[in-house]
């Protein structure tokens, strides 16, 4: 009779499949939104076909337009002197419709399985991608065609965020959580990397490619997701992950229970959250308003709203910048703005680092915006003396900036997707997830239009705007400092009261 397998060798057992499936869920997972964020890119590159000089270029001898037309190398309708206007049209009608989508997006993504929920946006959105591409071969002209299929874009692309983010909140537990979405949420500049590499290589021939490549890759992937995405660890006999205990949770412990300042809001929660430990009965999806109620979802979502301004006014206007006060060539301002997000990713990986080892994700978040502030007005006076100043203080600006944008959408809304008050309730994820970075695309919306109404008055304004905000986003997480405060001073006296206990033992 064969004997049975030590304790100790079914542990490495499960450790290692549990290992490679959670491997295999970070890396699917990175490709799903890389692929979402490489097909919002090319717009961006393509902007500089649609309308240019055409002064110095040969005009094709069947060419229709006259002799003396300076725009017949164009792409109507943004061949008229009014499209700048145009373009941001186009790009705000991807914007609005994101931020709208996402409000609603959780709700689905809680009621609907994740792996069908995540193929159906992805193979939607490679299909409208690519009918932005298909445009310049069917040779439409006419603005709301481009503008409804950036509408209908926006809406889908919506599917992606909270389902990966929900998914790798049910893999990953709290203790190191921050340190490894930072490393994973990399997959937006890869994103883009890719879309700005993909889409450059057909831009000045047959732009429709640039659209219709990243559409196919983008379908394809989601073809990938519908046979190997896996939605929960119990799925494949894994073990879930431990989603509580730490310091924040300890100051509950500090405070009078019945009279903290979110005894009303966590009884509201669990007025709203219905669920069971009984294996036989399934947790019910949380309401919109019953997310609401989860402590720190509101502070964080308005923060993100500010936080997300400033990231993507550099986003959309850096380049420009660059171009205009620095007077570097297109190409060069372009490739000297990617420093910024270089930033970012450096700034993700050590606010979840830092946040991971001192458990305080709103700490690390203001003390990030606080310096920032400073950092954005010294490099608007002096960032342009030099190369390498402006590389240097153009990669911790993206690292101040971006980081805590990257924390608040990745571990905080997994954090707040799987709280305590929720009561082993993990439906809450994806309509948390969805009303911090759907708050958030307000502000991604709002500063590229604020920057296209300011700038004109000098770019300093364009700053001291930016900065506004930012202020404004380290205000909002004051109470929740606060609490975290309160935390790590009653962990201490509790490390401090062991210590005596020992010390009298022996």
């Amino acid at each position: 009779m064969r004997s049975s397998l030590a304790p100790g060798v079914w542990f490495l057992r499960a450790f290692s499949r549990d290992s490679w499936y959670r491997g295999f869920i970070l890396l699917i997972t990175f490709l799903i939104y890389t692929c979402y964020h490489m097909s919002r890119k090319p717009i961006s590159v393509v902007k500089s076909r649609l309308h240019r000089n055409c002064s110095g270029m040969i005009q094709p001898i069947n060419d229709t337009h006259s002799l003396n037309d300076t725009t017949w190398c164009n792409w109507a309708p943004f061949d008229q002197s009014n499209y700048k206007e145009l373009l941001g049209a186009v790009d705000n009608a991807f914007l609005v419709a994101y931020a709208v989508g996402m409000f609603i997006s959780g709700i689905f993504g809680e009621r609907l399985p994740l792996r069908y929920y995540l193929t159906a946006g992805m193979l939607l959105s490679g299909l409208f991608t690519s009918l932005l591409g298909l445009g310049y071969f069917w040779n439409i002209h006419a603005l709301w065609y481009f503008v409804l299929i950036q509408i209908c874009n926006g809406l889908v692309q919506t599917t992606g965020w909270p389902s990966v983010v929900t998914c790798v909140g049910n893999w990953f537990g709290k203790g190191k959580r921050g340190l490894i979405m930072g490393i994973w949420n990399s997959h937006t500049s890869v994103g883009n990397i890719l879309g700005s590499l993909i889409a450059g290589i057909w831009v000045d021939e047959q732009w429709g490619l640039s659209f219709v490549v990243p559409g196919v890759i983008t379908a394809i992937m989601g073809l990938i997701t519908f046979f190997f995405f896996i939605e929960y660890p119990e799925d494949v006999g894994c073990s879930p992950p431990q989603h509580h205990g730490g310091l924040e949770e300890n100051v509950d412990d500090a405070e009078d229970p019945g009279s903290g300042p979110h005894s009303n809001r966590e009884n509201g929660l669990e007025s709203a959250v219905t669920s069971s430990k009984e294996p036989s009965a399934q947790p019910t999806a949380i309401s919109f308003f019953g997310a609401l109620w989860i402590p720190g979802v509101v502070e964080f979502s308005l923060c993100l709203l500010f936080a997300k301004l400033v990231s993507y006014t550099f986003l959309y206007w850096l380049p420009l910048y660059i171009f205009n006060v620095v007077h570097f060539s297109a190409k060069e301002s372009g490739d000297l703005s990617t420093l910024f997000d270089v930033g970012g990713i450096v700034g993700g990986i050590l606010a979840g680092l830092i946040s991971d080892y001192t458990n305080g994700r709103a700490t690390t978040c203001c003390v990030m915006l606080i310096l920032a502030a400073p950092m954005m007005f010294l490099y608007n006076y002096v960032g342009q003396s030099g190369i390498s100043i402006s590389i240097v203080m153009l990669l911790i600006c993206g690292a101040l900036v971006n980081g805590p944008y990257a924390l608040i959408t990745t571990a905080v809304s997994a954090d707040l997707g799987t709280h305590k008050s929720l009561k082993g309730n993990a439906k809450a994820l994806s309509t948390v997830t969805a009303i911090i970075d759907g708050t958030g695309s307000i502000g991604a919306a709002l500063g590229p239009l604020l920057a296209g109404l300011i700038s004109p008055t000098g770019w300093n304004n364009v700053f001291y705007m930016l900065i506004t905000a930012d202020i404004l986003a380290c205000l909002l997480l004051c109470r929740l400092v606060y609490k975290e405060i309160l935390a790590w001073k009653a962990s201490l006296s509790r490390d401090r009261g062991s210590s005596v206990a020992l010390t009298h033992a022996r």
